[in-house]
């Protein structure tokens, strides 16, 4: 009896060594590494190769010492390209000037690749679908870019420059850029964030009117249009990423509120002032219910308790989204709200990314997070790297 209840006792603690093995495996361990205005990498005004190469080595062996199994890396941050590309410039932030090579010559994604997947750490890509110019300054376009020789794709909105998501050739543009990194590169994933239509311009209004007029695609509404314009991109690059590599995965990491409940009863109770279906014309709902991507990611960058957007409602919002799913749900957090937090805020007190991540170990369809942004992150504000070494163990 005795020796059975050993038995017992033995294959019940191997049976929980697999099972929290297995879940480590598929849990989303990530920091976003941004490039734009050089955010994360490379440092600003660093345009050495070797150099270059160091910085992100660093960033990789200190993300893989913390046990991250996954970087999402900025790769088209204003339809430009940190990696060798027929289609669009090399980047600014990249060389100092768009459209010049690195010198010495090499390919930062490809390199990254190799050393992130060296330390078993994925590759997600990040690519910003419509943004051209993130200041108001023609200049920095070189003059090979597809707004020099094409201007009738492009709006300018408040100070910045955007492709016109209702144009056809936009998303022609879009998937072509999208199947040539997949065809090309052994990527892990494509990756877009919460930039879609652009965020609200007070006392402006996106400059769409007469794409409108000429391709109404049989709709009345322009919210509508604006959201199947998005919709379709959504799906049509889907299938391209599938049919050129099924394993390759599709993951959105939108704003965090969809909608407020006050406007629709099944969106989350929040008072968000921007969201994703009614200003972003993004509906991550239709995305997930579809299968047109294979994970979400929802940028909760709130503390616990917020009025209007509570970590902890959004957190169990989102794990309702993607119930009954193939989708999987992984939760973007925000580290840098811990530097120079006020002592009299909840980042100040305390260790909210802490609490959050313990929230989300109780929410089943919760499977990992990916934090914003690596810079930030590896500076270790409030002690929060020792926190997260000790949940990824």
């Amino acid at each position: 009896m005795k020796k059975a209840l050993l038995i017992l006792i033995v294959h019940f603690a191997f049976s929980m060594m697999y099972d929290l093995s297995a879940q480590n495996k598929h849990e989303m361990r990530a920091a976003w590494v941004a490039t734009v205005a050089n955010i994360d990498w490379p440092k600003r005004g660093c345009f050495d190769t070797d150099s270059q190469k160091m910085q992100m080595i660093e960033i990789l062996d200190s993300l893989k010492a913390l046990n991250f199994n996954a970087i999402v890396f900025q790769i088209r941050p204003t339809a430009d390209a940190l990696y060798q590309s027929d289609l669009e410039p090399w980047s600014l932030f990249l060389t100092g000037k768009q459209g010049v090579a690195p010198t010495p010559f090499y390919d930062p994604l490809a390199f990254t690749i190799a050393e992130a997947h060296r330390r078993q750490i994925e590759v997600h890509v990040w690519l910003n679908p419509y943004r051209v110019l993130n200041v108001d300054n023609l200049s920095l376009l070189s003059e090979n870019h597809l707004y020099n020789k094409k201007p009738e794709l492009f709006v300018k909105y408040g100070k910045q420059y955007y492709f016109n998501p209702g144009l056809d050739k936009t998303r022609k543009f879009l998937n072509k850029v999208v199947a040539d990194v997949v065809t090309r590169y052994d990527v892990d994933a494509i990756h877009f964030d919460d930039y879609f239509y652009p965020y609200r311009v007070v006392g402006e209004e996106f400059p769409d009117d007469q794409t409108f007029e000429q391709y109404p695609r049989g709709f009345k509404n322009k919210d509508d249009w604006r959201r199947n314009n998005v919709n379709l991109i959504i799906q049509e690059l889907n299938k391209t990423i599938k049919k050129i590599k099924p394993w390759v995965e599709f993951g959105i990491s939108p704003f965090g509120v969809w909608r407020n409940a006050a406007v629709d009863s099944t969106g989350s109770k929040t008072t968000a002032g921007i969201t994703n279906y009614d200003d972003l014309y993004a509906d991550t709902r239709l995305w997930i219910q579809q299968g047109w991507i294979d994970y979400i990611l929802p940028q909760l960058y709130w503390e616990i308790g917020k009025r209007a957007a509570d970590y902890q409602l959004l957190a169990h919002w989102w794990a309702n989204e993607v119930k009954g799913t193939n989708c999987k749900l992984y939760i973007g957090l925000a580290p840098y709200r811990l530097e120079k937090a006020s002592p009299k805020t909840p980042w100040g007190q305390g260790n909210e990314i802490s609490r959050q991540m313990q929230l989300n170990r109780t929410i089943p369809e919760i499977t990992g997070e990916c934090f914003y942004s690596t810079q930030p992150l590896l500076r270790n504000p409030r002690n929060v790297c020792d926190s997260i070494r000790i949940f990824y163990q």
